[in-house]
């Protein structure tokens, strides 16, 4: 897995295949390798090369002592795309990933081709303060969830009811899991950076084809903040992917990755 010092940080990163790049940026406390085992095959099989990110605090990317903030991870993803010498090139993130992908179009909109803004919003609204208040909380609280409560709180949280009725396919959901879980503590450092102020206005000056999908079921971003961003960007597409969770890309793949691909390559 190279690594390059940019920003300040050593910043992680995979680099899968050959083509026209693809910088995939993943969501809070979720290392880039989520990405492989669904989307980094079905971009490279489209003629994309793939690149994915291992956030400030999360992967392999330390978090530092000095603490950062969302401008500075947005600063880390423009840095590794002037190291990689392919600006302006497609860029994809999910959840908080997405909001890093919405402010670099606006810092550095010289760097981005294409976005696809995944499970992303405009606003922070009450649910995801809370979201973020409580996750908070329980990393300074010094307290260890056991990894099976973990998975359950993560299972009801980010799938769909049609996961969460399907008992086999919840067991094996559950299983990875428990053996996933982030740690709270360690990802300290990205959790609240998903609480932004309202930026629809700003969005309004992005001028860069955009796609914002948004997943039926989600609970942590529910799908009219997604179709509010898509209404704010002006261009913008937007795809709703049913049956799906916060998840979705891992829960419905197949469905994501048609929708991911045909807007990379048109």
């Amino acid at each position: 897995m190279p690594m390059a010092h940019v920003n300040g940080v050593d910043l992680w990163f995979d680099d899968h295949g050959r083509g026209e790049p693809v910088v995939m940026v993943p969501g809070t406390g979720t290392p880039g390798r989520v990405w492989r085992a669904h989307q980094v095959p079905a971009l490279r099989q489209a003629g994309l090369r793939v690149i994915t990110v291992d956030n400030r605090g999360s992967g392999l990317t330390a978090a530092g002592a000095a603490g950062f903030t969302l401008d500075d991870m947005v600063a880390d993803v423009a840095a590794l795309i002037e190291h990689l010498g392919e600006g302006p090139c497609r860029v994809v993130g999910h959840s908080l990933g997405g909001i890093i992908v919405q402010e670099l179009l606006l810092a550095r909109p010289d760097l981005v081709g294409r976005a696809v803004l995944m499970s992303s919003c405009g606003r922070a609204d009450e649910l995801i303060r809370a979201m973020a208040a409580a996750d908070l909380e329980l990393a300074d609280s010094g307290v260890e969830l056991p990894p099976a409560v973990s998975a359950y709180r993560l299972a009801l949280q980010n799938l769909s009811p049609r996961t969460l009725n399907d008992e086999e396919r919840l067991r094996d959901w559950l299983a990875v899991l428990e053996l996933t879980t982030p740690d709270p503590v360690a990802v300290r450092r990205q959790l609240g950076l998903e609480v932004i102020p309202n930026r629809l206005a700003h969005y309004r000056s992005i001028d860069c084809p955009c796609l914002v999908i948004g997943f039926q079921d989600d609970l942590v971003v529910r799908p009219h903040l997604s179709r509010e961003l898509a209404e704010a960007v002006p261009g913008a597409r937007y795809a709703e992917i049913p049956d799906c969770g916060h998840y979705g890309y891992l829960e419905c793949p197949d469905t994501v990755n048609k929708v991911l691909t045909d807007f990379l390559t048109a």
